[in-house]
């Protein structure tokens, strides 16, 4: 990638790998950068243990908006399973792993 921009930096590397994959669906190629540094928690700066998406400069705005647009805020569900609440972004139970209901309470 030639004349690359910064899009986001954070210590996510989840999210960071959710943002990526969302948008080369799109077309938009992206580098991920400091993934490896995040191994290093507690032995480097903080400043040093963030991950941060590249994108090429032509594509900074398309991508801004398109992470923008996704960025809503999901209501939290209870497993059917095991009764635990969970965040609304879960598509999996994180105490058992049932799957999130179609329609959930």
């Amino acid at each position: 990638m030639e004349n690359r921009k910064v899009l986001l930096t954070g210590g996510n590397l989840l999210q960071a790998h959710t943002w990526k994959g969302l948008l080369e669906t799109r077309g938009i190629a992206v580098e991920l950068k400091g993934e490896a540094l995040l191994g290093g928690v507690g032995e480097l700066p903080v400043d040093m243990q963030n991950v941060e998406l590249w994108v090429e400069a032509a594509h900074l705005e398309a991508a801004q908006s398109l992470l923008e647009n996704h960025q809503v805020e999901r209501p939290q569900w209870k497993c059917v399973q095991c009764q635990e609440l969970n965040q609304g972004n879960f598509e999996l139970c994180w105490q058992c792993s049932a799957p999130k209901p179609k329609v959930c309470n």
